[in-house]
């Protein structure tokens, strides 16, 4: 069981940055954030693997937002720029294995690809 943990989510003007923090209680092969705007499905933004640091976007947020991982710390980050009103919502991080990413998997951006998620941390811009 790997328990994740998310920070960073706030309010912010268009045009403006944050940085989502995702801390897990145990290293995973790969994980991701993902996210519920209101009144829409929840999709993903961004997936890294974490030994290679391969790295997946989703075409609405590639060029603005940035996925990184520090092992030493079992932690991803989802530093967001040039933010949109568009961007609003709850952002989840998650985790995944390879025995998942080959069984049930989807690809990078898909839910069915993960297994453990956290509890999410809300994100607002403002126009």
């Amino acid at each position: 069981q790997v328990q994740l943990i998310e920070s960073g989510g706030g309010s912010v003007q268009a045009g403006g940055s944050l940085r989502l923090s995702c801390a897990a209680s145990s290293s995973s092969d790969y994980m991701g954030w993902f996210r519920q705007c209101p009144g829409k499905e929840r999709e993903g933004v961004a997936n890294i693997w974490t030994v290679r640091g391969n790295t997946y976007y989703a075409n609405s947020v590639k060029g603005r937002f940035t996925i990184s991982r520090d092992n030493t710390k079992n932690t991803v980050y989802l530093q967001m720029n040039s933010l949109k009103p568009e961007d609003t919502g709850t952002y989840y991080c998650a985790a995944g294995s390879r025995s998942t990413w080959y069984g049930r998997g989807n690809g990078p951006l898909a839910s069915s690809s993960y297994d453990y998620w956290g509890q999410g941390t809300q994100v607002s811009v403002s126009s």
